[in-house]
C-alpha cells in the first residue's frame, strides 16, 4: 500500500514516518509539508521525494497519513477521500463539527477506509482495558486526569501554534474521550470550567445518567505532570494500565488495522472518521460550555 505522509513536525517524523518506514506492507512514497525545507529534510531521512503540491502526492499514493494541525488535516482528508485515497488521520479529526462532517461525507461518498489515531486505542494494554471495561459494564463514574507540560523548553511541542491556541481540550481531550465513549457511552451533556495554568475541567453526562470528570492541561509544572484514568462501579475500581508500546509501535498497529479494513472491504472500524466526528462534537460542546458558562446538551 503506497502511503503519502503529510506533515513534517516531531509527531510526523517520529511516529507516522517511523512506523510507515518500518511497516512491511507500507510503501512510503513521499512527504508534503507547509515548510518546504523541513519537508525536504524529512523526505531525505526516509529516502523518498518531497512534494510541493498536495494533490500531486495524493495522486501518487493509495492512502494518506496526516500529522498536521486539525484544520489543515480536514481539508487534506476531504481532498484525499474525494480522490479515492484511504485515510489514516490523527486526532482530533477537525476543529469544528462542520469540518468533521465534510470529512465523514467525503469518506462515505467515496467508500474509502478510515482510521483515526487515538494513541491509546492502539496500545495493546489500553485497548484490552477498553474492551474488557466496555464488556463488563456497570460503571457509575470515571475520573480522568491528564496533566502534561508540553510548553517547557526542550519539548518538541513547545512551539506548536495550534496547541497553544486551542490548548489541552483539543490536544489531549481526544485521548480521554476515545476511552470514555466506548466504555461509558455517548455524551449527552457537557459542563466545562477553566482553571489556572491552562486547566480545563469537564463534567460529562453519558447515556443512562453515568457522569465522568476530566481534568486537562498542557501547561502543568514539570513536578505536577500526571495521568490517571479510574473507573468506579459495580465491579469495583479499575485503573487503566500503563502502556508499554511506543507511539510509533501503536501507529504500526493503526496501519495494520487500516490495511485489514481495506483487505476485508469493511468500513466499520471502531475509530473511523465517524467516531472521530463524535469526539469533535463533544469537544465543540465543551468549548461552547466554557464560553457561555452554561451546560451544553448534545443532540441525540
Amino acid at each position: 500500500m503506497r502511503f503519502g505522509l503529510f506533515g513534517t513536525g516531531h509527531w510526523a517524523a517520529e511516529t507516522h514516518g517511523a512506523a510507515l518506514d518500518a511497516h512491511p506492507r507500507a510503501d512510503l512514497v513521499g512527504v508534503w509539508g507547509r515548510n518546504r525545507d523541513r519537508a525536504a529534510a524529512l523526505a531525505t531521512r526516509y529516502g523518498v521525494p518531497a512534494f510541493d503540491d498536495v494533490d500531486a502526492l495524493i495522486e501518487a499514493c493509495d492512502a494518506v497519513a496526516v500529522a498536521l494541525p486539525p484544520d489543515v488535516q480536514a481539508d487534506i482528508a476531504v481532498r484525499a477521500a474525494t480522490a479515492g485515497r484511504h485515510l489514516l488521520l490523527d486526532k482530533p479529526l477537525a476543529l469544528s463539527i462542520a469540518d468533521a462532517d465534510r470529512v465523514v461525507e467525503a469518506a462515505t461518498r467515496s467508500g474509502v477506509a478510515s482510521v483515526v489515531f487515538f494513541t491509546g486505542r492502539y496500545q495493546p494494554e489500553v485497548a484490552g482495558f477498553v474492551a474488557a471495561a466496555a464488556a463488563a459494564g456497570g460503571w457509575h463514574t470515571a475520573n480522568v486526569v491528564r496533566f502534561a507540560s508540553a510548553f517547557q523548553p526542550g519539548s518538541p511541542y513547545a512551539q506548536s501554534p495550534w496547541r497553544r491556541g486551542h490548548g489541552a481540550l483539543w490536544d489531549i481531550g481526544p485521548h480521554a474521550l476515545a476511552i470514555l465513549l466506548p466504555v461509558l457511552g455517548r455524551v449527552t451533556r457537557v459542563v466545562a470550567v477553566d482553571g489556572p495554568g491552562g486547566l480545563v475541567h469537564l463534567l460529562l453526562t453519558h447515556d443512562g445518567g453515568v457522569v465522568s470528570t476530566v481534568s486537562l492541561t498542557l501547561d502543568a509544572p514539570p513536578t505536577a505532570v500526571a495521568g490517571e484514568f479510574v473507573l468506579y462501579g459495580e465491579n469495583g475500581v479499575e485503573s487503566i494500565p500503563v502502556p508499554e508500546a511506543s507511539p510509533a509501535t501503536a501507529f504500526g498497529m493503526a496501519i495494520d488495522q487500516l490495511l485489514a479494513e481495506i483487505d476485508a472491504g469493511t468500513r466499520d472500524h471502531r475509530c473511523d472518521v465517524r467516531f472521530g466526528r463524535e469526539v469533535v462534537a463533544v469537544l465543540a460542546a465543551a468549548e461552547a460550555a466554557r464560553t457561555q458558562g452554561t451546560p451544553v446538551d448534545l443532540p441525540s
